[in-house]
């Protein structure tokens, strides 16, 4: 197949999707929004900003930067992003007339599905068929956790480009139920075809997988880093709460050294000697971190599949997460994990301090979740799922 990509290709999840193909043998074609270089073997790499992606230097990792500077980045391009579109896609266009793909998938809508379906509105008609295909290219999309429940409602225009796209994809990719559900309200068709999938392609098991034996020291772990839509004020305002009860527990917070909020929190909390504000990891390295823990903590209020969460599991870390819909497709309270009010410290505290408690109960859910993900996330088997789904959406072309 020919398969041109519209991604952030500084994603460490839409590497994992891109990469399984070029190595398959696939053409890989990918537009980035943010500019960057690729550790796979692709075709060719554009870089294709969008949404005042260009500002960001070439080096920076994507969330890098402080919470509250996230949290007003995101107001502004949700704001003037859409605005940009028009600009944006003469270039992803041409490039797309010159690679002449089997498939334009773009990896989320904002703002890289807005861009594909503005660059593919007009201009493919008949002439645009290659010598390859009598068809244009089909459009696939790829619904991030937070696209329908935080982005698109946000603003008027990021309404209209929301539902402009959905009225214009072919298929649909989601890492959760709930999705393909919002995207028929959004505009999908009902004859449009659907794949339910986790958005990095699913848990790779030599890189995560459990210990050799259970962790028996209380570590604690949130691996979600910083970002607008994650509560890491009311984790990190728990901490204390446990600390009063289980005064060794240690609190592991990836990808936050250097976060001045998040150090502010911890030297008014006065938690200096429990918590460690890790650095960014290479994913390679993440199971490692995994295996230490005995508890992950997921305190997000918008979220489709997060990928460290289940990665978490997949390493025997007992899942402390919050109470939304697409989590509770993974997750049934009391049973292989908790469910929290991650707008509540003190709701976070009892579940972290329950799981600590209850050995049988982190034992119960280890099994069940390793179960789980090798037969709903395992990598190798989501992607030739992947694969078999690209090749019926050219079939029904």
């Amino acid at each position: 197949m020919r398969l041109l990509f519209v991604t952030d290709a500084r994603s460490p999840i839409s590497r994992n999707w891109m990469r399984y193909f070029a190595e398959r043998g696939d053409e890989v074609f990918v537009a980035t929004t943010f500019d960057c270089e690729l550790d796979f073997p692709a075709k060719r790499l554009e870089f294709t900003p969008a949404a005042f992606s260009a500002v960001k230097k070439r080096t920076s990792a994507p969330s890098s930067a402080s919470s509250r500077t996230l949290g007003l980045r995101t107001q502004i391009r949700q704001w003037l992003g859409p605005l940009t579109i028009p600009a944006a896609a003469p270039k992803l266009r041409a490039f797309i007339k010159e690679a002449q793909p089997d498939i334009v998938h773009a990896m989320r809508i904002p703002y890289e599905g807005m861009l594909a379906a503005a660059a593919l509105a007009r201009g493919f008609g008949t002439s645009g068929k290659s010598a390859r295909s009598t068809q244009p290219p089909r459009f696939l999309i790829s619904i991030w956790g937070n696209d329908f429940t935080l982005h698109a409602p946000s603003t008027p225009l990021m309404k209209m480009h929301t539902r402009r796209v959905m009225q214009s994809v072919d298929a649909l990719h989601a890492d959760v139920e709930r999705d393909v559900r919002l995207a028929h309200e959004w505009g999908l068709g009902v004859d449009k075809p659907t794949l339910v999938a986790p958005g990095s392609g699913g848990v790779r098991s030599e890189v995560f997988y459990p210990p050799a034996e259970p962790v028996t020291n209380p570590v604690i772990i949130n691996p979600r880093g910083v970002r607008p839509y994650v509560r890491n004020d009311s984790f990190f305002k728990a901490i204390p709460l446990v600390l009063a009860k289980r005064p060794d527990t240690k609190f592991l917070c990836s990808s936050m050294r250097g976060e001045a909020q998040a150090q502010a929190w911890v030297r008014e909390l006065n938690i200096e000697d429990a918590v460690e504000l890790m650095p960014p990891m290479p994913f390679a390295e993440m199971g490692n971190v995994f295996r230490r823990a005995q508890i992950v903590v997921s305190p997000s209020v918008h979220d489709g599949t997060p990928n460290s969460l289940i990665e978490a599991m997949a390493c025997g870390c007992f899942p402390v997460a919050g109470d939304l819909e697409s989590i509770r497709e993974w997750i049934t309270h009391g049973q292989n994990g908790l469910l929290v009010d991650a707008a509540s410290p003190q709701s976070i505290a009892d579940a972290v301090l329950l799981g600590l408690e209850r050995e049988d109960l982190r034992r119960e859910a280890a099994g069940l979740n390793a179960n789980m993900i090798s037969a709903r996330a395992e990598y190798g088997v989501t992607m030739k799922k992947v694969a078999e789904f690209y090749a019926s959406v050219m079939r029904n072309a």
